[in-house]
């Protein structure tokens, strides 16, 4: 079985083709980013972006893959959630596809098919799931066919905190450098932890909108922005960290499984292998290349749920901005 699967959530328009049969089971990994030239991502830009870029992606795709466009058996697609404008590229894309090759369209949810691919790569079993991203932060556990958010940001992500941060203090972008954050990077030369910055979890939930204002604050009154950086950065962490262990004694979970770009972060994974050892349980990373946005991973999640019997309508597929993930039923599990 051949699937094709495509990601236009954000940035990234991403095109992966994947097999069950062969050891190596990418077949295809293309994908292009839109970055602006200044500021944050604006929808409308990066979907014009996307939309030019989509059909040479994908011819690419079938290249690399060595396959003609009849040769796969079902079409993947990110539905959501995500940007809008951006999300209805690929699915515009998916549809004309799969109406063309005459091929069964599956629906896909992004934050599914981060952990999807997260337990291939890793190997984990049933992990306690850290989704750290620019749009995401969630500490969620599988229970009885769903992924179960027990914990998530109340306002900005953080990943949105981080890139926010570098943005108005003309760290960044590019927001990463050599793997590592440049607020990482930046915090690495703090010397001391500044008073009054927020530490705010209430329950399993997180929040950093203030934690973001405070820092914004700081550097604008001219506190050294190491000490800003190393402040925002530990209080941040931690807080994943604090809620991550409560989830993992109450689901009694032996696992704990980092997806989404921020997981990508050193300081934060050294973070997260001292608190697994403390509660005796194992540490899976996703690898950079498939812990950010990418075509791979719409692929895989969309092979498991069409050898379940999901697909749908090319009438029916529409984004949904918002599609939580503990609204998926996971049929294949």
């Amino acid at each position: 079985m051949i699937v094709l699967g495509i990601e236009s959530s954000a940035h990234t328009f991403g095109v992966g083709i994947v097999t069950e049969y062969k050891e190596n089971f990418i077949l295809a990994d293309e994908r292009i980013q839109y970055v602006p030239k200044h500021g944050g991502i604006h929808p409308r830009e990066s979907s014009r972006f996307l939309a030019e870029k989509a059909p040479m992606v994908i011819e690419k795709a079938f290249e690399k893959a060595s396959l003609q466009l009849d040769d796969v058996n079902a079409i993947a697609v990110a539905l959501g959630p995500g940007l809008g404008p951006c999300l209805r590229v690929g699915a515009t894309a998916a549809r004309a596809l799969a109406s063309f090759l005459k091929k069964p369209l599956v629906p896909v949810n992004h934050a599914v098919a981060h952990i999807e691919i997260g337990l291939k790569m890793t190997g984990l079993q049933d992990p306690v799931v850290v989704y750290l991203s620019g749009g995401n932060t969630a500490v969620i556990a599988y229970v009885e066919k769903r992924y179960r958010i027990f914990g998530e940001t109340l306002d900005i992500a953080l990943g949105n905190l981080l890139d926010t941060f570098a943005r108005e203090t003309s760290l960044g972008p590019p927001y990463v450098v050599a793997g590592m954050h440049v607020v990482d990077k930046c915090a690495e030369s703090g010397k001391k932890f500044l008073d009054d910055f927020p530490y705010v979890v209430k329950g399993q939930d997180v929040a950093f909108s203030g934690l973001l204002t405070t820092a914004l604050r700081a550097y604008r009154r001219g506190l050294d922005i190491h000490d800003i950086c190393l402040t925002m950065r530990e209080i941040a962490y931690n807080s994943v960290l604090e809620v991550t262990a409560r989830c993992l004694m109450h689901t009694r979970k032996k696992e704990v499984m980092l997806v989404g770009g921020v997981a990508a972060s050193p300081i934060l994974r050294e973070k997260f292998a001292k608190m697994a050892e403390k509660y005796n349980a194992i540490v899976g990373v996703v690898p950079p290349q498939y812990a950010v946005d990418n075509g791979v991973m719409i692929a895989w999640t969309g092979l498991l749920a069409f050898k379940s019997g999901l697909t749908i309508d090319l009438r029916s597929a529409i984004v949904k901005q918002r599609w939580r993930v503990d609204e998926v039923e996971i049929i294949w599990k």
